[in-house]
């Protein structure tokens, strides 16, 4: 009985140590004190049932413990915003690294004073997300900008201009203007040759709006054209209000042409006879150039109004003063045939269209560069059937009577040459329906034009090449301080003024030798024609970048940045 009960006593002592009770003992209890994860256990196991074995370490692990050899997942980051910026580890008064370039972000701080033309072309050329915010004020009774009639607007400057032959940069730079004044900040307009297309997106949360116009026609008329350019500069500096926007350009496309068809007509005789009178001519050649080229311009308008295509309105032009002189040539009148051929020829060059289509291809805009080219090539083809047409009829069946080395003695008549070159500069501003203020600017630049090449081509010998772009070069500088001065397009200032320096003569020699099937000379001589014409347009591009390289825009902190493509891969 004795055993039994101290069998009990003992059992009875170890359960109670499992239940945290201790003995009685009191340096049992005060040696060792019972574990929080052992204190009144709840899984204590009955009385007569053996402890599971102690665990190898103090800490028992969970059932949701990784195994050992496995690596825990690293911590997920916590979740936000598509659109929340970056956390850089910096404080609030710092500005976010990740997306500060490394030359940092320049201020733009652009005076209203400075041209429409520089403000616009800088944050054109910019990323979409350093460009200024518009600096438009709101006003209480409109919510917000009218959206669909801003880009509504936008299209139809850009129309006018694309239509009057302004270059694609200032096209864009135009429509980017007039959608940023009013409010459009996140806007891109897009120009290729015929197609216009404005975009907008309100935040990159919205969807963007997309509005677009095609240019199917156009005319040259100079005088809407700087009509335009004061609207754009209206809006831009001023505020001009929509409404007031479009009423003006209302007024614009109701307004007629300043000169009627009979002065162009008669400015197409003046323009041709003047350029007979540059190389060599007299006065009965100047009256039988006048007379061909005026009767070309008729027949032009003929097919015109049948609805022929632009190609056979210049085969119809090109053959009148070709037919003229083949008429004097074989009258045997000792007169120089191949000068008032020639003199037909200078007015129908497409000039304007050349030295856009290199200006486009300069700038960055190939499409619209190549395309522009591409109507070049087939107007001066249309110019060569026409021409080609006559020739090999008075050359094959009315007599051998052209010859070609007759148009080349050449005789230095200083003073009727600058008057000469004055008046086709004069012709051809007519003929562009400029305004009546800038057609005496164009005169003399087209005067001073003339005179350096001149100087250089006869009186210094150099090579007509560079003669000719170092004279196109001082006629695109002044041009751009002409239109910068009077916040309007360079182009009237320009484009007239290149008329003497239009490579007319080798353009004819070149058909005259294919005519007479010598095709090498043909060649040389059409390819002098095309360097010829290249360096008109380089120069009058290089002398207007000029003027923006000198003459920085005043409180631009950041340059006007161009493209800067990779060099050779």
């Amino acid at each position: 009985m004795v055993a039994v009960a101290a069998g009990r006593t003992e059992e009875r002592v170890v359960a109670d140590r499992q239940r945290g009770g201790g003995v009685s003992d009191p340096e049992a209890g005060e040696d060792r004190k019972p574990q929080s994860d052992e204190a009144h256990s709840a899984f204590t196991p009955p009385l007569g049932v053996p402890l599971p074995p102690t665990p190898e370490d103090d800490h028992p692990t969970s059932e949701f413990a990784l195994p050992q050899g496995v690596s825990p997942e690293p911590e997920a980051e916590p979740e936000g915003s598509a659109f929340a910026p970056p956390s850089s580890g910096t404080t609030q008064s710092t500005q976010f690294p990740a997306f500060t370039p490394p030359y940092g972000i320049p201020k733009v701080s652009l005076v209203k004073e400075a041209p429409w033309q520089d403000r616009m072309r800088t944050m054109l050329r910019m990323p979409l997300a350093e460009r200024p915010v518009p600096e438009r004020p709101d006003r209480q009774e409109e919510a917000g900008p009218p959206v669909p009639r801003v880009l509504d607007l936008t299209l139809r400057i850009g129309e006018l201009l694309l239509a009057g032959g302004e270059g694609a940069e200032d096209v864009e730079a135009a429509m980017f203007g007039v959608a940023h004044a009013y409010g459009l900040g996140r806007c891109e307009p897009t120009v290729t040759f015929t197609l216009l297309t404005v975009s907008y997106q309100p935040s990159l949360v919205d969807d963007p709006v997309t509005a677009n116009r095609t240019v199917r026609r156009r005319g040259t008329d100079y005088t809407r054209l700087n009509a335009v350019f004061r609207l754009v500069h209206d809006i831009t500096s001023t505020g001009l209000t929509l409404e007031e926007a479009y009423r003006r350009l209302a007024e614009m496309r109701r307004n007629r042409h300043p000169y009627p068809g009979w002065g162009l007509t008669l400015a197409s005789g003046l323009l041709a006879g003047a350029a007979s009178m540059l190389v060599g001519g007299g006065v009965v050649v100047f009256l039988a150039a006048a007379a061909g080229a005026m009767l070309g311009d008729r027949l032009a308008w003929l097919a015109s109004g049948r609805g022929l295509p632009e190609f056979y309105q210049f085969v119809a032009a090109a053959m009148a003063p070709a037919a003229m002189g083949v008429a004097l040539s074989a009258s045997h009148a000792h007169v120089q045939a191949s000068a008032v051929i020639t003199g037909g020829l200078f007015a129908l060059i497409p000039g304007r269209a050349l030295v856009a289509g290199v200006q486009d291809g300069l700038t960055g805009y190939y499409i619209t560069a190549a395309a522009r080219l591409l109507e070049v090539g087939y107007l001066i083809a249309g110019i060569v059937c026409g021409v080609l047409i006559v020739l090999y009829g008075g050359v094959h069946v009315g007599g051998r009577t052209l010859n070609p080395e007759a148009a080349l003695e050449h005789v230095e008549r200083p003073g009727i040459q600058i008057v000469a070159a004055m008046l086709l500069v004069f012709a051809f501003a007519v003929l562009l329906q400029q305004e009546r203020h800038t057609v005496w600017i164009a005169t003399l630049n087209g005067g001073v034009a003339w005179v350096i090449y001149a100087s250089l081509a006869d009186t210094i010998g150099a090579d007509p090449v560079p003669a000719t772009a170092v004279a196109a070069g001082l006629v695109g500088l002044f041009g751009q301080l002409f239109a910068r001065y009077r916040y309007a397009s360079a182009l009237p200032y320009v484009t007239a003024a290149i008329g003497p320096l239009l490579p007319g003569s080798a353009v004819y020699f070149a058909l005259l030798n294919f005519a007479k099937n010598e095709m090498s000379a043909g060649m040389a001589s059409l390819t002098k024609a095309a360097a010829l014409a290249l360096a008109i347009a380089i120069g009058v591009n290089l002398g207007s970048e000029m003027a923006r390289l000198f003459l920085k825009v005043p409180g631009e902190a950041a340059g006007r940045r161009a493209a800067k493509r990779t060099r050779g891969f």
